[in-house]
């Protein structure tokens, strides 16, 4: 388990850094593309070094591109070009649901084919000097996008690192087989008799809670950083999830170990050590099943656990955030 030191970091968030962030996101495209079912997909790139792979950033549930603007420029202070990606049904991309507010998919693969769409078809046409390969820096519910994204099709990703990943949803104390027992008989209900989305129970358009109850970041600073985005932007907004997102979540959880020896590249897991959101046993799970397959790939039998972080590593206290980007900066320059 990697412990963090209390040394003042370079990446700290300033007044001077936010007035450099602000500066560089001025010079980052932001568009979006139509994918094959008519939704559309916002992204944002920061496209200067074609001679060197990018770093796709793949997000997490309710999270916009928006947000990531500190990672997108501390990335390129260390040479790295990025692409973030808006999943359909959140951030600037077209919403799934009547009520735009509600976390819905109806298949979670659908995620994987617009990085897909993205990834092989919008950028080599928009960018075609740029480098065809990539590095992955993939968050929670963008993490399992990105897992199926590799499992599922050919690509030119030469390392992934994932932070927190969606492996399964932690189960707040309920036992597994009734929380998933109540999930898929909720949707299965929700099919027969309604053909708008209900939320699971207990979840409704209001996603918020105060810097006190939050169990997602140390960091006061960047949780009232992405507070405030939100509140500006209204239509970055998402309340809960739908049962039948849910329900997609667990058949995604256990088709990551069903096709757990398509995954063949390197990579790297970074774990929350008090976690609240996902499933740490079953990251511990996949970490020594993928090592067993493929040691290679994986050399270590367990994610690196940072002692004391909470889910959003990237967006933690310093001390937590900088154990973060510097393992994944690492692993990535391990596999120029």
């Amino acid at each position: 388990m990697t412990h963090a030191k209390s040394l003042k970091s370079k990446r700290a968030l300033t007044l001077e850094k936010i007035a450099a962030i602000e500066a560089f996101w001025q010079s980052v495209e932001q568009t979006s593309f139509q994918t094959t079912d008519d939704i559309n997909i916002a992204y944002a790139t920061n496209f200067k070094r074609p001679e060197k792979p990018y770093i796709v950033i793949v997000p997490g549930r309710s999270e916009a591109y928006l947000k990531y603007q500190e990672l997108a420029f501390d990335l390129d202070i260390l040479g790295f070009d990025s692409v973030i990606i808006d999943h359909r049904g959140q951030g600037l991309s077209g919403r799934l649901a009547t009520n735009s507010l509600q976390g819905h998919v109806d298949i979670f693969d659908d995620y994987a084919a617009d990085l897909h769409q993205l990834l092989k078809q919008v950028l080599p046409k928009k960018y075609p000097q740029h480098q065809k390969s990539s590095f992955m820096l993939a968050h929670s519910m963008g993490g399992a996008i990105a897992l199926r994204y590799l499992q599922l099709y050919q690509h030119n990703v030469k390392a992934l690192s994932l932070s927190s990943p969606m492996i399964a949803i932690a189960s707040a104390g309920i036992p597994k087989w009734l929380a998933t027992s109540l999930i898929k008989t909720g949707a299965t209900l929700n099919k027969c008799f309604s053909a708008t989305p209900w939320y699971f129970v207990g979840q409704n358009d209001v996603n918020e809670t105060s810097f006190a109850d939050n169990r997602l970041m140390h960091s006061q600073q960047r949780f009232q950083r992405f507070r405030d985005l939100y509140h500006e932007r209204s239509e970055l907004k998402l309340g809960g999830v739908t049962f039948n997102w849910l329900a997609q979540a667990i058949k995604t959880s256990e088709s990551l170990f069903i096709d757990l020896k398509k995954l063949s590249l390197p990579i790297q897991m970074l774990q929350a050590g008090d976690e609240y959101i996902v499933d740490n046993d079953a990251q511990n799970n996949f970490c020594q099943q993928f090592n067993h397959h493929n040691q290679r790939y994986c050399p270590e039998p367990e994610p690196i656990a940072i002692a004391g972080a909470y889910h959003e590593l990237f967006f933690e206290i310093d001390q937590y955030r900088d154990i973060a980007i510097n393992h994944a900066i690492t692993w990535f320059s391990q596999h120029q």
